[in-house]
């Protein structure tokens, strides 16, 4: 599964779209940075409803993909630049974790 795959799912928006080329390994859901930082697959669509700069933070050191915001949770304007700068594709939903991720896993059969 590619990045791009995930692009047109009808409860997702793309605020980062990222690489869209980039390969994708697996979904990671989590809402506590520490464990993220130590279980976040390389490759990763991590799904969480933790909006703030320590997410992109542990999204770079973990070399996640994607991170998809849930529960209608954003990121700010600066959180967003520096993303696009680090190449980190991030949208937002306003699906339940559990939801999304699901929807993604049914998309691209991971």
């Amino acid at each position: 599964m590619k990045l791009k795959d995930i692009y047109e799912l009808p409860n997702c928006r793309f605020l980062v779209k990222g690489d869209p080329e980039r390969d994708i390994s697996r979904i990671f859901c989590c809402d506590l940075l520490s464990i993220a930082m130590s279980k976040a697959p390389s490759d990763g669509i991590w799904v969480t409803v933790m909006g703030n700069k320590n997410t992109l933070a542990v999204a770079s050191l973990t070399d996640t993909a994607c991170i998809v915001l849930a529960e209608g949770v954003s990121l700010d304007d600066g959180t967003l630049a520096k993303a696009e700068e680090e190449g980190i594709a991030v949208a937002e939903t306003e699906l339940p974790v559990f939801d999304m991720a699901l929807e993604i896993h049914t998309a691209g059969n991971l």
